[in-house]
C-alpha cells in the first residue's frame, strides 16, 4: 500500500528521529511511504488559540499539500484529530469543501492504521523494562483509539505493559494551556508521572509526543528515574537484535 506521511511541525523540529522511525515502521509493514517536503503545520496551535483566520490559511496549505485519494498516516493523534474533527469548522461550504471531506476520511493515526487497516501488531521490536501507556486526550477522545497502541506494545519483546491509575486523565499539556496555566499544568504532569511511578513503570509511552514532551520536562526537572517514549520509537527499537 502507498501512503502519504504527515509529520507534525513539532516532531519535524524537535523529534526528527520519531519521524524517521515512523517511516521505518511503515516500510516494515509493507508500505511505500511518500513524503511531501513542502508540508508544514495542520493549524492546530492557531485554531486552539482562537486565531481561526490564521488557522484557515495554514489549513488551506495542508489540504493542498496532500492527496485526497491516498491514506495519510501521522504519528500524532492530536494533529490527526485536528484535521478529522475541526476542519469542519474551517472549511464547510468553502471552495475546498469536497477535498477537505475526502482528506478527513483518509487521514489516520499510526497505531490505528497498523492495527485496524493493515492488521499488523508485531514488528520484532525489543525494549527491556516496565511501561505504562498514556491515553492522550486526542487519541482517546478524538481518534477513538485505546486498544490499538496497547495491542502493539504487548508484542514488544522484553516489555511488561502495566496499567497506571487514571491513564485516561489529561497530562496537563494542552498546547497553550501549559503556558497560560503553568501551575495547574505542572500539577497535572506531576500527577501523571506519580501514577506511572506508583506501578513501577520505567517508561511512559504514548501516541502523542506533545504530551510526552510535557511529561519529560517535569521528569527532567525533578530528576526522576523514568523516561517517555513515542510508540513509533518503541516499535522501531531493537531490530538489530531480532
Amino acid at each position: 500500500m502507498t501512503v502519504e506521511l504527515f509529520i507534525p511541525c513539532f516532531i519535524d523540529q524537535l523529534y526528527p528521529q520519531t519521524a524517521y522511525n515512523t517511516v521505518k515502521v511503515l516500510e516494515k509493514a509493507g508500505c511505500k511511504v511518500k513524503y511531501n517536503t513542502e508540508q508544514t503545520c495542520c493549524g492546530q496551535p492557531a485554531f486552539n488559540a482562537g486565531y481561526w483566520d490564521e488557522a484557515k490559511a495554514i489549513g488551506y496549505k495542508f489540504l493542498e499539500d496532500f492527496s485526497d485519494n491516498v491514506v495519510i498516516v501521522s504519528p500524532s493523534a492530536s494533529c490527526t484529530g485536528m484535521v478529522k474533527n475541526y476542519y469542519n469548522d474551517l472549511f464547510t461550504n468553502t471552495a475546498i469543501h469536497n477535498k477537505c471531506r475526502s482528506i478527513q476520511s483518509h487521514i489516520i493515526e499510526l497505531s490505528d492504521f497498523l492495527v485496524n487497516v493493515l492488521n499488523k501488531d508485531y514488528f520484532g521490536a525489543e525494549l527491556e523494562g516496565k511501561a505504562v501507556y498514556h491515553d492522550s486526550c486526542a487519541g482517546l477522545r478524538e481518534c477513538k483509539i485505546k486498544a490499538e497502541p496497547r495491542a502493539l506494545l504487548e508484542k514488544v519483546h522484553g516489555l511488561e505493559l502495566l496499567e497506571m491509575p487514571d491513564s485516561e486523565t489529561c497530562c496537563g499539556f494542552g498546547g497553550t494551556f501549559a503556558v497560560k496555566f503553568e501551575g495547574i499544568s505542572s500539577a497535572m504532569a506531576q500527577q501523571k508521572v506519580d501514577n506511572a511511578l506508583s506501578v513501577g513503570a520505567e517508561y511512559i509511552i504514548s501516541t502523542d509526543i506533545s504530551c510526552l514532551m510535557h511529561l519529560q520536562a517535569y521528569i527532567d526537572k525533578e530528576n526522576l528515574k523514568i523516561k517517555t517514549m513515542h510508540i513509533a520509537d518503541v516499535l522501531a527499537n531493537g531490530w538489530g537484535n531480532v
